[in-house]
């Protein structure tokens, strides 16, 4: 039997339904978070929870559990569904109410899911690195609320897999942002460069383990907006994200990066952030 968390309680997945006339379903009108697994343990989960905190305060929803009851909640959910490697999801929306764009009064209970999924790492695409495209950045000014209208960003993944690519990278104009669920960096000269953690972009978690990595172990890195044309003439691009960890692109549109190779600053930083992962839950499997 599997178990997903539904408003506070641990029940059979089966059983877990959302109501017609949830905003989340309605509107989108909530926000979520992703937290990967390793060991059975969760990675960076302080980190992630801060984040949906303040995500769920930027658009004025409470959790209807505390901190500590949530993590009680997602401990016990990877023990009951024996998880070993992969992802919680966990989404929090305004709750149940007639379908008015108003909000509904306080007196509405927000309504707070989560599951768990079974994720392998994508070691085999680590190795060889992956084809990306661009795309132009079409969403909202608020990208650093993890909201659920992910309307946009699903169309720039969508154009990527009908290209035969991993992930788009998305652009304001001449100005890069990240990619459709997932932040962007390039190398150049052996400096790290990546958008700024600002409204345009979601501040990834492992964007800051990978920014943290860089200062600890003396490798350049500059949080900046870099332009399309930096982006063509970088020495190494790479991918971040929750289940892409550091993920190489060798291919952008018909242009190969690194002669389609996995880059030297990538493969270091990629060693560097399992060696991270290793000392907060332990040895990894190859």
């Amino acid at each position: 039997m599997a178990f997903a968390i539904v408003n506070g309680k641990l029940i059979d997945r089966s059983e877990a339904k959302v109501d017609i006339e949830d905003r989340g379903y309605q509107f989108g009108d909530g926000v979520y978070e992703v937290i990967r697994v390793y060991n059975g343990k969760m990675f960076t989960v302080k980190e992630h929870l801060v984040r949906f905190v303040k995500s769920s305060v930027s658009i004025g929803i409470s959790l209807p559990v505390t901190l500590e009851q949530l993590m009680n909640l997602l401990e016990e959910l990877i023990e009951k569904n024996k998880l070993h490697e992969g992802i919680i999801y966990m989404q929090l929306t305004r709750g149940v109410a007639p379908r008015n764009h108003a909000f509904p009064s306080k007196e509405v209970p927000s309504a707070l899911t989560a599951y768990s999924k079974e994720i392998a790492r994508p070691v085999e695409s680590m190795k060889l690195g992956v084809k990306t495209i661009l795309t132009e950045d079409i969403r909202w000014l608020r990208c650093d609320i993890k909201s659920l209208n992910l309307l946009g960003n699903l169309l720039a993944k969508q154009k990527a897999a009908e290209e035969g690519g991993y992930e788009a990278i998305q652009h304001r104009g001449e100005n890069v942002t990240e990619g459709s669920s997932s932040n962007i960096f390039i190398v150049k000269n052996g400096v790290v460069f990546t958008h700024e953690s600002d409204h345009l972009i979601l501040k990834g978690i492992t964007k800051d383990v990978i920014l943290k990595v860089c200062l600890d172990n003396n490798i350049p890195v500059e949080e900046r907006t870099f332009t399309l044309e930096e982006l063509a003439g970088a020495d190494e691009v790479f991918l971040s994200s929750t289940v892409s960890e550091v993920m190489p692109i060798v291919q952008i549109g018909d242009k190969k990066v690194n002669e389609g190779q996995p880059g030297p600053v990538t493969k270091k930083l990629q060693k560097l952030f399992t060696q991270e992962i290793e000392n907060t839950i332990g040895l990894l499997r190859s």
